[in-house]
């Protein structure tokens, strides 16, 4: 049994709803090379988010019809694979003649005594300058990141406001999890996933929170679902997946939730489609030791809130006779960022408060 040679067009699949173009942003595999079925072809990127693209058959490489930085529908033809098929009968192929040696006798070698004035000079190896400038392009999704913060500080007032939460009783119920939730997960209960519950169970009672302004400013859609975004930093930059209907998770479900959507973003998996539709974003600065800082909303959101590093610290209380005690407690910054077009301060401290209650007084 002898091979042939078909071909199979490669395509540009769909990335997600609303997605209808990519940019093609390298190019993993040369034209002549071998690749196995799924093995990564190409990467694109899109306004939301950088991925691979699978090969659909093993095969050669034998074309590619878009080059890198060619912006391509989603469907239009980017390469073609040459794969293998069986074949009754193969073609006679002539042996490929033996190549015939240059019968230019080399040059004679030159001894220590000419060679200074026969020979070039030696090459030397540059040296780059370690304090030199570098200069180097921006990779696209930090520029897309860039042109997103710069136009939500452009389209919305934002103000920051910031409490402190007492993480006593939740450090009490998260020791009491912390075996169910490593053997469902593998990984290592935090105080994030209670942060999260709180924060979205205290948008049910401030809405305006979970909202979104219309470019005019003439009207407000108050969100029925929480549709949460959760900001994860990757070596290619920040990404915010969505978890969907936040509100009906509980803290095991929401912490799976994080670390599966952490775990597709950093591992290159993550869809465009599971990065819109948020309609409200927690971001988790205290995973790198920040104390607290001031988010950028994530447009055309409404809020965002950003959870500190939670940190033992002296708390001055009192007992239930009225003395004072100085306690340690571990405690954490938490910082609404919210656009002042549609919620005002004290809605901002309202919230706030809230989430801090629900975190205070958590029953173990």
């Amino acid at each position: 049994m002898t091979t042939t040679e078909s071909e199979i067009l490669v395509t540009l699949p769909s990335l997600g709803e609303g997605v209808e173009a990519a940019t093609i942003t390298r190019w993993l595999k040369a034209v002549g090379d071998p690749v196995e079925l799924d093995e990564a072809l190409l990467e694109v990127a899109t306004d939301k988010v950088d991925t691979e693209i699978p090969a659909p058959a093993a095969g050669i490489l034998v074309q590619i019809t878009e080059p890198e930085d060619a912006v391509v529908v989603v469907g239009a033809v980017v390469a073609r694979l040459a794969i293998a098929a069986p074949a009754r009968e193969a073609p006679d192929v002539p042996a490929r003649p033996l190549p015939v040696p240059d019968p230019t006798p080399a040059p004679a070698a030159v001894d220590g005594a000419n060679r200074t004035s026969e020979c070039p000079p030696p090459i030397t190896q540059a040296v780059t300058d370690p304090r030199a400038d570098r200069v180097e392009k921006l990779p696209r999704i930090r520029r897309t990141i860039a042109h997103r913060m710069v136009e939500s500080l452009q389209t919305a007032a934002q103000l920051t406001t910031v409490v402190e939460a007492d993480l006593a009783s939740v450090a009490i119920r998260r020791a009491q999890m912390q075996q169910q939730f490593l053997d469902r997960t593998g990984a290592r209960l935090s105080y994030l996933p209670f942060v999260v519950v709180a924060a979205v169970d205290a948008l049910a009672e401030h809405p305006i929170i979970n909202a979104t302004i219309n470019t005019d400013c003439s009207e407000v859609t108050y969100h029925g679902s929480v549709h949460l975004g959760v900001a994860v930093d990757s070596s290619k930059g920040l990404m915010v997946p969505v978890i969907r209907d936040a509100q009906k998770q509980d803290v095991v479900e929401i912490g799976a939730a994080i670390a599966s959507a952490a775990a597709a973003v950093r591992g290159g998996s993550i869809r465009p489609d599971e990065l819109s539709g948020g309609t409200f974003t927690i971001t988790n600065t205290g995973s790198r030791g920040a104390l607290f800082d001031t988010p950028i909303i994530n447009q055309p959101q409404s809020a965002i809130l950003g959870v500190g590093a939670a940190t033992e610290r002296l708390v001055p209380d009192r007992d239930s006779h009225g003395a004072l005690l100085i306690r340690t407690r571990p405690m954490v910054y938490l910082s609404l960022t919210y656009d002042h077009r549609l919620i005002d301060g004290a809605d901002a401290a309202r919230y706030l408060t809230s989430v801090r209650t629900r975190l205070e007084s958590w029953a173990s």
